[in-house]
């Protein structure tokens, strides 16, 4: 049975990095956050048992990019939302966007398919991605994503992440109306 805990684990033994990283991170800028530790998932029907618990706007998260795969972007939507590539490249300027391939997604966040977060914005330390958000997902008062691992997930306060979080890892979001 899926349980709701406070914080990061008390125990980090077979933990990842990259997901020990995330707790640092949000316990440096004194963060409260809600933690739930699952069978790994990494589609939105895998989701749904931890939705409930969590009591979030669950973020599909896209990691796009353009045709000549010289700009790249993550795009944090509603999960029940449709994703139609024409009205998000109409809005941010860019010609056709395709889905960018794991090695950029590896190479930028440090995170591996199925487990794309906002949170992998902390390792993008040249700023190659654009954060993208729909306005839909600043509705909720929280936020769920993953600690750049598909195997637990988190709530946080959607104003903690747009007002301390995102900017605490030197990236703007530019709202996007999907």
């Amino acid at each position: 049975m899926l349980q709701l805990e406070n914080g990061r684990p008390k125990d980090l033994t077979g933990r990842l990095e990259r997901e020990i990283k995330t707790y640092d991170f949000l316990d440096k800028l004194n963060i409260i956050y809600k933690r739930v530790d699952h069978e790994e998932t990494n589609t939105m029907e895998a989701c749904r048992e931890v939705d409930e618990l969590l009591q979030a706007t669950i973020c599909k998260n896209l990691f796009l990019c353009n045709t000549q795969k010289t700009n790249f972007y993550l795009l944090m939507m509603p999960g029940e939302k449709k994703f139609v590539t024409k009205n998000l490249s109409a809005q941010i300027g860019s010609a056709r966007l395709s889905f960018a391939g794991p090695e950029h997604m590896e190479e930028f966040l440090d995170i591996k398919p199925g487990a794309v977060s906002v949170m992998g914005l902390m390792n993008d330390k040249n700023k190659r991605v654009r954060l993208l958000i729909d306005e839909d997902v600043l509705n909720g008062e929280y936020i769920g994503c993953h600690p750049c691992v598909s195997t637990s997930s988190l709530k946080i306060r959607t104003e903690d992440m747009i007002r301390k979080i995102i900017p605490a890892m030197e990236h703007e979001a530019t709202i996007v109306n999907l």
